[in-house]
């Protein structure tokens, strides 16, 4: 059969990078095998439904770059692909299960329930409360009650539930993609909630008709869904699908940096990284949740992070494309183990991007985050610039890239291209600017004036490095010395580029007035 996977969250709130790695890999699955990708939103569970959630989810994985063939936006042959919007659908396969016997009608009160969860514990038995087999028939149910009590209370509007019937004493065998074999006994499983009387199912329930009408091949989800597992399994036996049974995959968790458990927003709060795709501002609170596109990632980057979580090739290499991805990836690479996130590792991902693109690219995405504020642009667009200073600001781009690691590292990098300091280093002063220095750069103030009018390329570092060295050589002074005292007067700090890439990019005119107010503030200080 084609394949067909889907993604199916539920918009409860930001959707957990745990989540779009899921998303990922059925994306890849699903390309590698020519087949489709379904978004689905399961949004049965209304009393947790958050508004902007299904839009969040959405743009996060358009951000991404996780297309999805088949979904709410995209519609489809197999839709509603909104659980919300599908309820009639369920009520004919609860009803199913009910006519063969595979469900029941249950009563029981939430506080008659609550009860029986407090005698358990007061009891000591080991273990919790559980409705299932061995006391279903002591609780007020279908199939403890006769049908005319039964009919009595489904006549009167009483609330009621519909169970799932788990056999007893029954061995179920499962195949996973990932886990290999799994097997369990039906006497440890409950009989869990398929229906309720406000017209909704449970997950378990539209889960597995959803899956069987949308003919789901494979089901690849995190491994907090196995505990589910045996239930689906026998569902689809209930309605007598087992045969058309899609394949599972449970990928392992996403560990927190250190210590032991899953990662969670608190260990990003703590440690200072995203845990979200992209930003979520909370509809009650109005508090900010930080997402990986506003902290600067580029969207490659992060699914490059994310596919490394759990999977490999077998091989050293670290850095795909989405294309790449596609090409190599396999379930049978999926770990069993828990992989542990490094947000160090994620850090050096997005410089490796940085790195991929070209200074064009990169001057563009400069524009963007400060076009307005450091070029004094009318609009951040590269339109708003002359080609002069298009060339000028890639140039500026190709000299700081590599000490960035996201693009607004970039104007910490280069700041002073666009603007004079404002103070001076004082330990490079100290260690530098002796009673010679205002002469020596005041002898190069000279040569520079005098050199002005042959000045053809104000990109060119080999004209400004002519002009220097040959005063350095006739002065007869150190070569260090001299360089520190010009990046103290160009920069005001010991960092940046080499310092003739420096005065090529600030031009004549601006060189000489940095290093004439530099002797004219640093001087007074020098005097004792």
């Amino acid at each position: 059969m084609p394949v067909r996977v889907r993604f199916a969250p539920s918009p409860t709130g930001p959707l957990h990078m745990g989540g779009v790695r899921t998303a990922l890999f059925n994306y890849l699955f699903a390309r590698k095998h020519q087949g489709t990708m379904i978004l689905r939103i399961e949004d049965t569970d209304q009393g947790r439904f958050v508004p902007g959630a299904e839009e969040y989810i959405m743009e996060s994985l358009a951000w991404c770059g996780i297309q999805i063939d088949e979904g709410v936006r995209e519609g489809g042959a197999f839709g509603p692909y909104r659980q919300s919007d599908r309820q009639a659908i369920y009520r004919q396969y609860v009803d199913q299960l009910l006519t063969t016997g595979w469900a029941y009608y249950a009563f029981d009160t939430a506080e008659e329930l609550d009860r029986k969860r407090k005698q358990a514990e007061t009891a000591s038995v080991g273990r919790a409360f559980a409705y299932g087999a061995a006391n279903r028939l002591n609780m007020r149910n279908s199939l403890s009650l006769s049908k005319e009590e039964t009919d009595q209370l489904l006549s009167s509007d009483k609330p009621y539930v519909i169970r799932f019937k788990m056999p007893t004493d029954e061995e179920i065998v499962m195949h996973d993609l990932i886990r290999g074999e799994v097997r369990v006994n039906t006497n440890t499983l409950d009989d869990k909630v398929l229906f309720k009387s406000d017209g909704l199912p449970t997950y378990h329930l539209a889960n597995v008709v959803d899956d069987h009408l949308m003919e789901i091949t494979h089901v690849i989800r995190g491994e907090e869904w196995l505990p589910s597992l045996p239930l689906h399994v026998m569902l689809y036996k209930g309605f007598g699908w087992i045969n058309t049974m899609p394949e599972f995959a449970h990928l392992p968790l996403i560990l927190k940096p250190s210590g032991n458990g899953k990662l969670s927003k608190r260990d990003g709060d703590k440690l200072g990284f995203p845990v979200f795709p992209i930003n979520w501002t909370n509809p009650e609170s109005g508090e900010v949740y930080s997402g990986y596109r506003e902290a600067g990632y580029f969207p490659e980057a992060f699914v490059n992070i994310l596919a490394l979580l759990g999977w490999n090739d077998g091989t050293d290499q670290e850095i795909y494309s989405m294309e790449e991805l596609i090409q190599v990836f396999s379930l049978e690479r999926v770990g069993k183990s828990g992989s542990r996130f490094d947000p160090d590792k994620a850090r050096w991902f997005n410089h490796q991007y940085m790195m991929v693109k070209t200074d064009e690219e990169m001057a563009e995405e400069f524009i963007r985050d400060y076009g307005q504020r450091a070029l004094q642009l009318t609009e951040p667009k590269k339109t708003a610039m002359s080609e002069t200073e298009w060339k000028r600001l890639v140039k500026i781009i190709s000299l700081v890239k590599e000490r960035a690691g996201f693009v607004k590292d970039l104007w910490d990098q280069a700041w002073f291209f666009f603007e004079a300091p404002s103070n001076y280093d004082p330990t490079t002063i100290k260690k530098r600017w002796n009673t010679n220095a205002p002469e020596m750069l005041a002898g190069i103030v000279d040569r520079l004036k005098t050199a002005e009018t042959g000045l053809s390329d104000t990109l060119n570092p080999e004209f400004y490095e002519a002009i220097i060295k040959e005063y350095i050589a006739e002065a007869e002074i150190n070569t260090g010395w001299v360089m520190n005292l010009l990046r103290l007067c160009l920069v005001g700090a010991p960092m940046g580029p080499g310092v003739f890439d420096i005065m090529a990019i600030l031009g004549n005119e601006e060189v000489i007035t940095r290093i004439s107010t530099a002797i004219d503030e640093i001087s007074p200080l020098t005097t004792s």
